[in-house]
């Protein structure tokens, strides 16, 4: 479990593919990995992974066919690319953001990146079936970045966030561009509310 408070960016060092999966190497910031032991979970860029060795400062991590496919790691996880980083919560650590599980809904797509004014908005496509569980000033975790969202086209399965300069700073996401794939976790109360009152409605 994790909150969605990216702490750390880190570099991968190295990748090596062998039968049905790939070893990633990952290089946090000095003193992320402290502590952290092999059977462990590490959000990157979202996607729960869990901690295969652990070599001084650097994490690996082997990745199964299943989350290449189902993220963007299998287009993103190239040396010396950059992804967000954040160690599994403990009980009794301040949950910043919302509860954010790490197991990736869909894939979004950046249509536009609005600047303008003072303000950095993405604007995303996830498509209709997945906007459905999108609400105004709900949650959402993007690239495993808690986030609030602003405005939803539902017709379109479009949303905006809204990017404060510290989540800009912290995180990878001032990188993206339009066109742009980006992991989209949909807050689970949210979606187990709206499957249980359709569930309901569509029985009467």
């Amino acid at each position: 479990m994790f909150t969605g408070i990216v702490t750390a960016i880190g570099r991968v060092r190295s990748i090596s593919n062998t039968t049905g999966l790939q070893r990633v190497a990952v290089i946090p910031p000095q003193g992320f990995a402290t502590g952290i032991a092999v059977g462990g979970s590490v959000a990157v860029d979202g996607a729960c992974l869990t901690v295969s060795a652990v070599t001084g400062n650097t994490l690996e991590f082997d990745v199964v066919a299943e989350t290449l496919a189902r993220t963007t790691l299998g287009e993103r996880l190239k040396e010396g690319a950059t992804v967000n980083l954040e160690r599994s919560a403990q009980l009794g650590d301040e949950i910043g953001g919302h509860l954010v599980s790490g197991h990736i809904s869909t894939i979004g797509t950046v249509i536009a990146v609005e600047t303008a004014n003072g303000v950095h908005d993405l604007r995303l496509r996830v498509g209709r079936d997945w906007a459905a569980y999108v609400f105004e000033k709900g949650f959402v975790a993007l690239d495993g970045i808690s986030l609030t969202v602003g405005e939803i086209w539902a017709e379109t399965g479009e949303f905006r966030v809204h990017l404060i300069p510290e989540t800009l700073t912290r995180t990878t996401i001032s990188t993206r561009r339009p066109g742009d794939r980006l992991n989209v976790e949909i807050d689970a109360m949210t979606r187990a509310t709206v499957e249980t009152v359709t569930r309901i409605m569509e029985k009467q």
